[in-house]
């Protein structure tokens, strides 16, 4: 928040109108009325570019469509690969079951002969 309160004091301090321009800006000599309307348009550019700056920060806060999409998709991708992993880490331990079934088999087959 102080870096847009630098910004904004860099960029609109110089357009504002000190009392030199108040009193000119009563002057009837036209030069002066002509200053003060360029001190006027310098202001009001700066204005805009401010909106457009805080306008540019609002929109970063909200997503836009395709931003959302994107992430959707990057957690169905996700979840596709994490479910892969379970279904692979389910048939390893399936496989050591039936290994392990097969060895205490083998086990109680040698434990009856003796």
């Amino acid at each position: 928040m102080k870096t847009v309160y630098l910004q904004f004091e860099t960029t609109l301090l110089p357009c504002l109108p000190s009392r030199k321009l108040q009193a000119i800006d009563r002057s009837p000599h036209p030069s002066h009325q002509i200053d003060v309307d360029r001190h006027a348009r310098d202001f009001m550019e700066a204005a805009k570019k401010f909106q457009l700056y805080f306008l540019g920060l609002q929109r970063e806060d909200q997503p836009t469509k395709a931003e959302m999409l994107r992430k959707e998709i990057a957690t169905v991708e996700e979840l596709k690969m994490k479910s892969e992993i379970i279904k692979n880490q389910e048939s390893l331990i399936q496989g050591w079951r039936k290994d392990l079934s097969d060895q205490l088999v083998k086990h109680n087959t040698e434990l009856e002969r003796v």
